[in-house]
């Protein structure tokens, strides 16, 4: 099992998400990094869902405990392993990039609910969005 997670969204580093701050002992900020995937603003967080011809940018993480870490992110991000299907969001292993070119695998959460009118985040970078938003 990877040690890596990457977040894009409201539990990336500075953000005061309920729960993120009790992982904060067992996370250490490894890089800027990006994934294929597709960027969409639900109003409070963001949602991505995977797709081959756009990126994703933010940070990835090692979990120093990754189980306990694994579980926490579940419950915050509503996923449950024995339910996927009807999970808010779906949690999978899928490749990184560095902004350095190097290459890892690390665990996302892809939202898996209908996206209604979500606006679509064109640069796939939140926190570029936030700021124009």
């Amino acid at each position: 099992m990877t040690q890596l997670v990457f977040f894009y969204g409201t539990l990336m580093s500075g953000f005061k998400r309920p729960g993120r701050a009790r992982l904060d002992h067992a996370l250490k900020l490894i890089g800027r990094a990006w994934i294929h995937a597709a960027l969409f603003d639900l109003g409070i967080y963001p949602a991505a869902i995977p797709a081959h011809d756009t990126k994703v940018w933010r940070e990835v993480h090692q979990m120093l405990d990754a189980e306990s870490v694994l579980s926490t992110l579940d419950e915050i991000e509503g996923y449950s392993v024995s339910e996927p299907d009807s999970s808010l969001y779906t949690r999978a292993e899928i490749p990184v990039t560095f902004d350095h070119g190097a290459a890892a695998t690390a665990w996302v959460y892809f939202y898996n609910a209908p996206l209604g009118r979500a606006q679509r985040i064109e640069s796939g970078d939140y926190l570029e969005h936030l700021k124009v938003r």
